[in-house]
């Protein structure tokens, strides 16, 4: 299977690899810095806008979102060119990072005023653990493909709407694009939810199908590709 994998895919698939062994099996206090936080958190880093997308939780994290990188990403690479691509997945990613955010700064922002809260001025006089562990509830990381994954997803459905998808649940066959719209409304309803205890980035995961879609449409203004 690996080796039917367009290039782009098959680096994207060894590049996420490699991060996930190092940061679990070799080095895992590499996984604070490497993993996205909101930029006022204490340990955010410029890298973390790109380093996060190649970061996951749980072998079954990373497991999904390869096995869809590879399922999708190898057709649309194959349409597209290992440039444009490439192109789409990193938008698509750092789309998926900057709506999420987004939603963070502004729940920061309803419940302490400011989008940019210093934890030493909210808490003043705490001692440097106290600190530590609010601004470990205040900025939670976000790490995983998934965003760019959904990116690709959308774009599966916009280029092959047609093209029938067996599922394991329901155990139906199902055409990408109601696939794509279904998978869409409910990650929507799951983040309006906000659910105490899910801990899944559904706004990041929105936000790779939104940016996605607009990269999609501005290709075809220009002209470049054709549904």
């Amino acid at each position: 299977m690996f080796s039917q994998a367009t290039p782009v895919v098959r680096n994207l698939l060894i590049i996420n690899v490699i991060f996930y062994v190092v940061t679990h099996m070799v080095a895992p206090e590499l996984q604070k810095s490497l993993a996205g936080y909101y930029p006022s958190a204490p340990q955010f880093q410029p890298w973390q806008i790109v380093t996060h997308m190649f970061m996951h939780a749980s072998l079954g994290h990373i497991f999904f979102n390869m096995f869809a990188l590879y399922m999708f990403g190898s057709q649309l690479e194959r349409v597209w060119g290992p440039k444009r691509f490439l192109n789409y997945y990193l938008i698509c990613g750092l789309g998926a990072f900057a709506l999420h955010e987004l939603v963070v700064g502004y729940g920061l922002f309803t419940r302490y005023g400011s989008w940019f809260p210093n934890v030493q001025e909210l808490y003043p006089g705490s001692g440097y653990s106290e600190l530590q562990n609010v601004a470990k509830n205040m900025y939670v990381p976000v790490v995983g493909a998934s965003g760019a994954v959904f990116g690709l997803l959308l774009g599966f459905g916009m280029l092959f709407p047609e093209t029938r998808l067996q599922l394991l649940f329901p155990p139906v066959p199902i055409k990408a694009r109601y696939f794509v719209m279904g998978y869409g409304a409910i990650e929507l309803y799951m983040a309006l939810q906000n659910s105490e205890g899910d801990n899944v980035a559904h706004f990041a995961h929105l936000g790779g199908m939104f940016f996605g879609y607009l990269l999609l449409k501005k290709w075809a203004r220009d002209r470049d590709v054709f549904y």
